[in-house]
């Protein structure tokens, strides 16, 4: 049953990744999957984590991500391409969701000299976050980062965050209070410019989520990341990669180094 669904899931995937530019609702969605509205749209939620609508906006932005570092198209086309009327509705969207403006993404060439906390930071003072950091498939080369985030997706600033060089256990001390979503992801230092020339979608990058996680006073929660290979049924992840080549990320490299205790917090 299980494999009908991942099935069925995929082939709304592939049906909204070929009519990015179109106004898909979730009836065009469903008749895709061959399913009902209604089983379909619980299946993809069960599936994926997250509904067939955020699913589509995010796999949007991640085309338009792709083609602003690999194409010289203007925003507004872009926008226009990936299924948006108003460009300023896209660029507010992107913004919000990739960590940078559509123009400064470009520029940088897809991306981030550095991922840093949101300003959300109040918490318990008594209470932390501690997760065990592993790759399925051992890198020694991997750069993984690692965000408490208030939903599946891994979009926008996170309230918490860190970087490990490698797999390893990070602490996060004095979490908000609330559920949340530990969200994961890793490249390959080695894979500069000659390797990985911009931010893609089929980029190796590998992923793990956990949560929700509910913070309490007095709580020391206690999980794991297992990173995998990112799949098609993976929402895609929306943060622009962490440029591992630029000196911005050397306070950040250096505490990867510390004793285990001392992780908390690396940004």
């Amino acid at each position: 049953m299980e494999h009908t669904s991942e099935t069925a899931v995929l082939r709304a995937i592939n049906a909204m990744q070929e009519r990015l530019g179109e106004q898909l609702t979730v009836d065009d969605m469903a008749r895709a999957a061959m399913f009902s509205k209604f089983h379909f749209t619980r299946m993809f939620q069960r599936v994926t984590g997250v509904s067939p609508g955020r699913f589509l906006s995010a796999l949007r932005l991640q085309r338009a991500k792709e083609l602003l570092v690999s194409t010289r198209m203007k925003v507004a086309d872009i926008s226009v391409s990936v299924g948006y009327n108003s460009v300023g509705t896209f660029s507010s969207r992107f913004s919000r969701s990739v960590g940078m403006s559509p123009t400064i993404y470009r520029r940088r060439a897809g991306y981030a000299t550095e991922i840093r906390a949101g300003a959300d930071g109040s918490g318990f003072g008594n209470a932390a976050l501690s997760c065990d950091v592993r790759l399925a498939c051992p890198d020694e080369n991997a750069l993984i980062f690692v965000g408490l985030f208030a939903d599946r997706l891994p979009e926008g600033s996170p309230v918490r965050c860190g970087v490990l060089r490698h797999a390893n256990r990070i602490l996060f001390d004095n979490p908000p209070p609330g559920s949340w979503y530990l969200l994961a992801q890793s490249v390959s230092v080695d894979r500069g410019p000659a390797r990985l020339a911009h931010d893609r979608a089929d980029r190796p990058v590998a992923v793990a989520t956990a949560g929700p996680i509910t913070i309490r006073p007095d709580t020391l929660v206690s999980t794991e990341l297992v990173l995998r290979p990112a799949r098609a049924l993976d929402p895609p992840v929306l943060l622009a990669l962490l440029d591992a080549r630029t000196h911005a990320l050397s306070r950040l490299v250096d505490a990867r180094t510390m004793p285990e205790a001392e992780l908390a917090d690396a940004a």
